[in-house]
């Protein structure tokens, strides 16, 4: 698997690209935004890890460049943790999101869930429930009525939800996979998202097991 890592820092940059080399991952380091870009349309990438303050071109610039003609799985990583530097990385279609400092471990775990979830091929773009369709890409969500207002962070559990349907999922798996290092100090954080996708989505599908979490059940 080849991956382009995006960071100006290069300590970070080293240790990272060590971290994947000794994984068995084929790695390339960029420094800057102009570079990633350069190297992103002259060779093909499994995944790339970009992030978002680089010298240049800012990693969110790469990513609405890169979205322009390429799908390619992309990880932000980030010292930013405010909600408008994470809202304007999934409207840029960015996977997934990661702040610094994180884990190392973590991390490559977040990169095997996507080339694994890239692999499968298994879980449409668009998801559909009765009257409710999902967009996993573009984040969005749209009933009979018109759209619905939804977090990405609750885009994100749905989609982890498909991902998985008919096996449940713990609360600290869905924390592990979605949160990471920035899990909340609250360990009711998962029900709240969970009853607030029921409650904006009108799903019944979403079913609580006691004690343990939640699974997606489409035929319900």
């Amino acid at each position: 698997m080849k991956l382009l890592v995006v960071e100006d820092d290069r300590d970070t940059s080293d240790g990272i690209c060590e971290y994947f080399k000794v994984a068995g991952y084929e790695v390339t380091a960029a420094y800057d935004g102009e570079n990633a870009l350069e190297l992103a349309g002259l060779y093909s990438y499994d995944l790339i890890l970009l992030d978002v303050m680089l010298p240049k071109l800012t990693g969110l610039a790469v990513l609405h460049e890169l979205r322009k003609s390429s799908n390619v799985p992309v990880i932000m990583l980030t010292a930013i943790g405010d909600e408008y530097t994470q809202v304007a990385s999934f409207d840029g279609m960015a996977d997934d999101y990661v702040t610094k400092p994180f884990s190392i471990v973590l991390l490559e775990k977040r990169v095997k869930a996507l080339l694994r979830r890239g692999k499968s091929g298994d879980i449409s773009c668009l998801w559909r429930h009765k009257d409710v369709t999902v967009d996993f890409a573009g984040f969005t969500a749209e009933g009979k009525n018109g759209l619905i207002d939804v977090t990405p962070r609750e885009v994100m559990l749905l989609r982890l939800l498909a991902e998985h349907r008919g096996k449940v999922l713990t609360r600290e798996r869905i924390l592990d996979e979605l949160w990471g290092e920035d899990r909340p100090v609250f360990d009711r954080t998962v029900d709240s998202h969970i009853k607030n996708l029921r409650k904006k989505l009108n799903l019944d599908c979403i079913v609580t097991i006691t004690g343990v979490g939640y699974k997606l059940e489409e035929e319900r």
